[in-house]
């Protein structure tokens, strides 16, 4: 198992136990809401019955005990009749049951006070969405009992749903920070490998250039097409020095025509890659981007061996440059014939780590990425694949334009 599939299956594995946590969680608070609600409603009844016990008894001594037992129902309640007329309320706001109406008739200074009807028929449809009524009768009549959840009830319902949003956004918090900090560690640790590793190829890079100056000295051989080539894998180290060197630091991007960088790169490549592999090179040649060839060889590097690596046996590469139709953009699209890749990991082939291969690091299009996204400001992303068939990556860099230059 590769890393990043291990770190893949560890965050899994921790969604999941926090998924446990918070349902057992939301189990156990529905359990005591339940609780509450039965307990609510044996008071409800209770409280019911006192009123039935007050309007039929006459025994005083019992009736203070039934209004002792009246009084300690703490949840807001309704009584109405069977057409809906009021009876009486508990518990619910007095600042807004009860209205002033205008003096009665032949009754001095006697202003009767009655339920304000708009609060009572918005309250009584909250209490009858949230319990089924309780049945009273009484004389004859059929009263009904509608009570609310407490404010107690109404808390320990929204609790356990606020309480996992402060755990939720403290871990998404302190998982941001820890994220942030160790990758912070890892290009630290990257940045000063990076720069060792050029410090440590520039001596044997010295000595090599100067021993193929011996080399053409005493055996006369300035034209000799093997010292040119080697010449040239010289320079190539030189190059990869050079980029080991730059990365930590801004990099300085340059006007270059796109098709000539490639086109070099390309053919220093190709000659050193099967001869079963075919390479093509079209496109528009006056396209114009800001790059840094040393990085962007780099870049063309990572994706051309990873195309010959898809390929099996024989096959063919084709990288065509065209530009966008609407946009200031240059597109270097790199097709290969080889295995291709899945739709599911169009995304995750650019993650650290993870490979096909019994032998790779898993960090090529992992650089590739960072290299064409924070240091040339531009996109890379798998256009399209079929499994069997190939495989097309697609770099969108910022265009250059001059007046001299002709676009397609």
């Amino acid at each position: 198992m590769n890393p990043y599939q291990q770190r893949k299956r560890w965050k899994y594995s921790l969604l999941a136990f926090a998924v446990v946590i918070a349902s057992g969680s939301l189990f156990y608070t529905g359990y005591l809401v339940s609780s509450i609600k039965r307990s609510e409603r044996t008071r409800a009844e209770i409280w019911a019955l006192s009123i039935k016990q007050i309007t039929a008894s006459d025994d005083n001594d019992f009736l203070n005990y039934v209004f002792a037992v009246r009084d300690s129902l703490t949840v807001p309640a309704i009584i109405v009749d069977e057409k809906g007329v009021f009876i009486t309320t508990k518990g619910l706001d007095s600042t807004k049951t009860y209205i002033q109406v205008p003096a009665v008739p032949g009754v001095a200074d006697k202003h009767p006070k009655q339920y304000d009807p708009a609060y009572f028929k918005s309250q009584l449809e909250v209490m009858k969405v949230q319990h089924d009524p309780i049945r009273l009768k009484v004389f004859g009549d059929i009263w009904f009992v509608y009570y609310q959840d407490s404010f107690v009830l109404k808390q320990l319902k929204v609790f356990p749903y606020i309480q996992l949003s402060v755990i939720a956004i403290f871990l998404l918090v302190a998982y941001t920070a820890f994220n942030s900090s160790r990758k912070s560690e890892q290009n630290q640790v990257w940045v000063g490998l990076a720069k060792e590793t050029a410090h440590q190829l520039g001596t044997p890079i010295s000595s090599l250039m100067a021993w193929v100056e011996l080399m053409k000295e005493k055996f006369n051989a300035e034209e000799d097409p093997l010292i040119a080539e080697m010449e040239n894998d010289i320079k190539r180290l030189e190059i990869v020095a050079d980029r080991f060197s730059k990365i930590g630091s801004k990099p300085v991007l340059e006007d270059h025509l796109v098709y000539e960088v490639v086109k070099d790169f390309v053919d220093y490549f190709k000659v050193r890659v099967s001869n079963k592999i075919h390479f093509e090179l079209g496109g528009n040649h006056s396209l114009r981007a800001g790059l840094n060839v040393p990085l962007f060889d780099w870049v063309l590097e990572n994706l051309l061996k990873n195309a010959v690596n898809a390929i099996e046996n024989s096959g063919n590469i084709k990288v065509e440059i065209s530009a966008s139709k609407t946009r200031p953009q240059v597109y270097i699209d790199v097709t290969d014939s080889g295995k291709g890749i899945p739709r599911s990991k169009f995304e995750t082939v650019f993650q650290p780590g993870y490979t096909t291969r019994k032998r790779g690091w898993g960090l090529g299009l992992s650089l590739t990425k960072r290299m064409i996204e924070n240091y040339h400001n531009g996109q890379i992303f798998v256009k399209d694949s079929e499994l069997g068939k190939g495989s097309t990556f697609r770099i969108v860099l910022k265009s250059i334009t001059h007046d001299k230059q002709t676009t397609t």
